[in-house]
C-alpha cells in the first residue's frame, strides 16, 4: 500500500534530494494522516459517548489532535517549499521544524486537558457500558495506527525526515493508548471494576510524553546538531574522491531544513602543485557537491607536505604517539619548521567535544614529552580543536 501511494502521488519519487519531491512526500504523509485520524476520531468519539468512557473519548480526541498535527504539518511543508529570497537566502526549510514544534504543543495541551479530566473521574467515577462491537472497532483502529506508524517510518527514512519519524513514534504511542483503553473496557466487563479514570490518566501521560518527544526531536535541528558520523563520512569521501585532494578535515554542516544544508570543509592538497590547478579542483568539487549531494559546500584549501620523507616520518611518529595515548584523538595541518637549535612541529589536534581544558593540556604535554624522548630537539606548537561529529 505504501509503495502504491508513493508511486501514485509522488512524481519522481526516487529523486529524494529534490525539494519538490520531499514536499510531495510531506503532503502525501500529511493528507493520509488527516484522513485516517479524522476517521478514527469520528468512530472512537461515537463509541466513547455511547459507553460514557473517558478513556475512549480521550483516545478519540488524541486522534483529533493527530489530525490537527497533520494539518499543521501540511501547512508547514508547503510554507517550507517557498524558495529563497533576499531576507532568507537559504530558503524557508526550517518552517517545517517550527510546524512540528507547534504540533508538539498541541499534543501536550490535549494530554494535559485529559489528565485533569482523568483525575476528576478517579475521584468521581461514572457508570460505564460495554459493547463487544466497540472493542472490535477499537482493535481495528490499532491496526490502522500500526500501518500509519509503518507508513511514516518508511517515508521518513526514505527522505531522512525527523518530522515523519516523530509522527511514526506518535502513532506507536496511539497503539499503546488504544490498547490500554481496550484493557479498561475488558476489566469492567469481566470484573465490574471501573478503572476508566486510571486508564485515562495513563493515556494522558502517554500523550504528553509523545508531545515531549516530538518537541525534543524538532528542537535539536533548530538549535543546531552535530553532523552524524554517516553524513561526515559521506561528504568527506566525496571530497577526497577527487584527484588532487589527499585528505580533509573540519567538516561543519548547517541545517536550514530537510534537504537544505550548507557545509564547510578543509580539503588538503599537495603543497607542490600549482595553486591555480588546486583551486580549479576545489571549485569543481563545490559545483558538483550541489548537484550530487544537494549541499551548498564551501571548501577551504590546505596545502600539505606529501613528498618530504623526513616530515612524513615525523608526522607518523606523532600519529603513533597519539594512538598509544588516546585513539579518539587525531591531527591535521601538520608542518615542520626546522631551525638551528630546534625543530618546530606545528599541527592541530582534534579531541572529543567532552574533553575539558585540563585533559587537553595533559594531552599536549604528554605528546611533547614523548617526542623529546626520541632524541630530536622538537618543540610542539599544538592548536586544540573539538570534534563536530555527533554520536
Amino acid at each position: 500500500m505504501t509503495d502504491f501511494l508513493v508511486k501514485k502521488f509522488v512524481k519522481d519519487y526516487e529523486e529524494v534530494e529534490k525539494v519538490s519531491v520531499r514536499t510531495a512526500y510531506g503532503v502525501l504523509a500529511s493528507v493520509t494522516g488527516i484522513f485516517c485520524n479524522v476517521l478514527l476520531f469520528l468512530v472512537k468519539g461515537s463509541i466513547g459517548m455511547f459507553l460514557h468512557s473517558l478513556s475512549v473519548t480521550a483516545d478519540a480526541f488524541n486522534n483529533l489532535s493527530d489530525a490537527g498535527s497533520s494539518v499543521v504539518g501540511l501547512v508547514g511543508v508547503k510554507m517550507a517549499e517557498k524558495p529563497a529570497d533576499r531576507e532568507h537566502p537559504f530558503g524557508h526549510g526550517r518552517l517545517e521544524y517550527i510546524a512540528a514544534l507547534v504540533v508538539a504543543f498541541l499534543v501536550l495541551e490535549i494530554g494535559f486537558t485529559f489528565f485533569k479530566e482523568a483525575v476528576g473521574k478517579i475521584l468521581d467515577p461514572q457508570e460505564m457500558k460495554f459493547q463487544m462491537l466497540s472493542v472490535a472497532i477499537l482493535i481495528l483502529s490499532i491496526g490502522v495506527k500500526l500501518w500509519m506508524a509503518y507508513f511514516n517510518r518508511k517515508l521518513g527514512k526514505r527522505i531522512d525526515s525527523k518530522v515523519m519519524l516523530a509522527t511514526a513514534t506518535d502513532a506507536m504511542g496511539d497503539v499503546i493508548t488504544t490498547s490500554a483503553t481496550i484493557a479498561s473496557l475488558l476489566v469492567f466487563h469481566f470484573t465490574g471494576q471501573n478503572v476508566d479514570g486510571v486508564v485515562g490518566l495513563l493515556v494522558s501521560l502517554v500523550v504528553m510524553w509523545a508531545g515531549v518527544g516530538i518537541a525534543r526531536d524538532t528542537l535539536e535541528p533548530l538549535l543546531g546538531e552535530a553532523v552524524t558520523p554517516e553524513e561526515y563520512d559521506r561528504i568527506s569521501r566525496f571530497v577526497e574522491s577527487y584527484d588532487g585532494v589527499v585528505g580533509s578535515h573540519d567538516l561543519i554542516v548547517h541545517n536550514y531544513g530537510p534537504g537544505r544544508s550548507m557545509a564547510s570543509i578543509h580539503a588538503e592538497v599537495p603543497n607542490d602543485v600549482d595553486v591555480e590547478i588546486s583551486h580549479e579542483i576545489i571549485d569543481r568539487i563545490e559545483r558538483e557537491a550541489a548537484k550530487k549531494l544537494g549541499i551548498f559546500l564551501v571548501i577551504h584549501m590546505d596545502p600539505v607536505e606529501t613528498r618530504d620523507a623526513k616530515v612524513l616520518e615525523v608526522r607518523q611518529k606523532v600519529v603513533q604517539i597519539l594512538e598509544a595515548l588516546d585513539p579518539a584523538v587525531s591531527i591535521h595541518d601538520f608542518r615542520m619548521v626546522s631551525g638551528k637549535e630546534q625543530n618546530n612541529l606545528i599541527f592541530d589536534m582534534v579531541v572529543p567535544f567532552e574533553y575539558d581544558e585540563k585533559k587537553q593540556e595533559d594531552l599536549k604535554r604528554s605528546v611533547s614529552s614523548l617526542l623529546k624522548l626520541t632524541g630530536e630537539n622538537y618543540q610542539c606548537v599544538i592548536t586544540v580543536e573539538r570534534s563536530y561529529i555527533g554520536k
